[in-house]
C-alpha cells in the first residue's frame, strides 16, 4: 500500500537513493530540509537549533525516516566538532518528538542509527543487536542518540532503528575515499588491516528502510550490515582488483594515521565483526553480499 514518508536529510547519500526507490514503489515522498523546495519531491524547512519546523510537512503523513546528522568524518574532533556531532542528531530527534507528540497518523518512525553504538574493537566474535553500547565518544552519542529515538514510540507508532555499517556506494563515503588512493597507484592498508570493516552496498540499506516501511512487525534496533564482513585489508584490495590497480606500498602505520586524524583515527584503526541475523529472520534478502562483487558494481568494472 502507497503511504506518504518524510524525510530528514534526504538529500544526502543515503536519503537520495531512497527517496528515488521509494518513489519507484508509488510511495509519495517529502523532505525536511533547511530551504524549501517546490517540484516532484517537495521540501519543506526546519531550524533545529531555533527549534522550529514547518508542520505543513507532517501533512498526511504515514511514515517518519529520520536521516539527518552531522557527517563523523567530515571533520577533526575538536570539543565544538563533537558537540555538534551530538546535537545535531539528539536536537532533531527531539524537535520532531515535540512535533509528533500528539499526532497520531504517523504510525511509523525509522531512524538511522550506527554500528559505532557497539565501540571499536578488533575481536572476532560476532556482535549482535543484544550486545552492550561501546563506552567510546561514538558510542556514547549512538547510545544517546537512540535513546532520544525511542522516545517517539506509541502505543499506535512503531520505531525502528536501523545501526548502519559503512555504507559502499560510488557517489560519496568511505568507498570513494579509500579508492582515491588507490586509483593513484597508493594504495594501502591501515594499521594492522586486520580490522573488521562491516559494509553494505547502498542499495540494500535502502532495501532495508523499505523493508522496514513495508513490514508492519518490524520494531526496535537491526544492525544494518551485509553478511560477510571484511578486513580493511580485504576492502582495500577488493578496490584495488576491481580498478585493476596495483598494491605495492606497506600498510599505513597506526601512529601516522593517529597523528593525521587524532581521536577520529579510532574509527579506521578498528572495526567490529557485525552479525546482520535479525534482519534476515524477517524475511530481508540482501541483494549484494560478495564484497568484490558489491565493489565492481559500484565502481563500474
Amino acid at each position: 500500500m502507497s503511504q506518504r514518508v518524510m524525510i530528514t536529510g534526504g538529500t544526502g547519500l543515503v536519503g537520495t537513493r531512497l527517496t528515488e526507490l521509494l518513489r519507484q514503489r508509488g510511495h509519495e515522498v517529502v523532505h525536511l530540509s533547511r530551504r524549501a523546495q517546490a517540484g516532484a519531491v517537495p521540501a519543506f524547512t526546519w531550524d533545529v537549533q531555533k527549534g522550529t519546523l514547518d508542520e505543513r510537512a507532517l501533512n498526511d503523513v504515514d511514515a517518519v525516516i529520520h536521516l539527518a546528522g552531522a557527517g563523523v568524518a567530515d571533520a577533526r574532533w575538536t570539543a565544538a566538532r563533537k558537540k555538534e556531532i551530538l546535537d545535531s542528531r539528539v536536537d532533531s530527534t527531539r524537535l520532531l518528538q515535540k512535533y509528533l507528540a500528539n499526532n497520531s497518523r504517523v504510525k511509523t518512525f525509522i531512524a538511522a542509527s550506527a554500528i559505532g553504538y557497539y565501540g571499536f574493537t578488533t575481536a572476532d566474535e560476532w556482535v549482535t543487536e543484544t550486545t552492550s553500547p561501546g563506552r567510546d565518544f561514538l558510542a556514547d552519542v549512538t547510545r544517546q542518540w537512540e535513546d532520544a529515538v525511542d522516545q517517539l514510540a506509541l502505543p499506535s507508532r512503531r520505531v525502528i532503528k536501523l545501526r548502519i555499517g559503512i555504507v559502499l556506494s560510488a557517489n560519496g563515503g568511505a568507498l570513494a575515499e579509500i579508492a582515491k588512493p588507490v586509483r593513484w597507484g597508493f594504495g594501502a592498508p591501515l594499521g594492522s588491516g586486520r580490522q573488521y570493516m562491516s559494509w553494505i552496498h547502498l542499495d540494500d540499506v535502502c532495501a532495508m528502510f523499505i523493508h522496514a516501511l513495508e513490514n508492519a512487525t518490524l520494531s526496535g534496533a537491526y544492525n544494518a550490515v551485509a553478511p560477510k564482513p571484511a578486513t580493511n585489508r580485504q576492502v582495500t584490495e577488493a578496490i584495488a582488483a576491481a580498478l585493476r590497480k596495483p598494491l605495492w606500498l606497506p600498510p599505513v602505520p597506526a601512529f601516522v594515521l593517529r597523528l593525521a586524524l587524532g581521536e577520529m583515527a579510532l574509527m579506521v584503526l578498528a572495526g567490529s565483526r557485525i552479525s546482520p541475523e535479525k534482519i534476515i529472520q524477517t524475511g530481508f534478502r540482501f541483494t549484494h553480499t560478495d564484497l568484490r562483487a558489491a565493489v565492481a558494481d559500484l565502481l563500474g568494472t
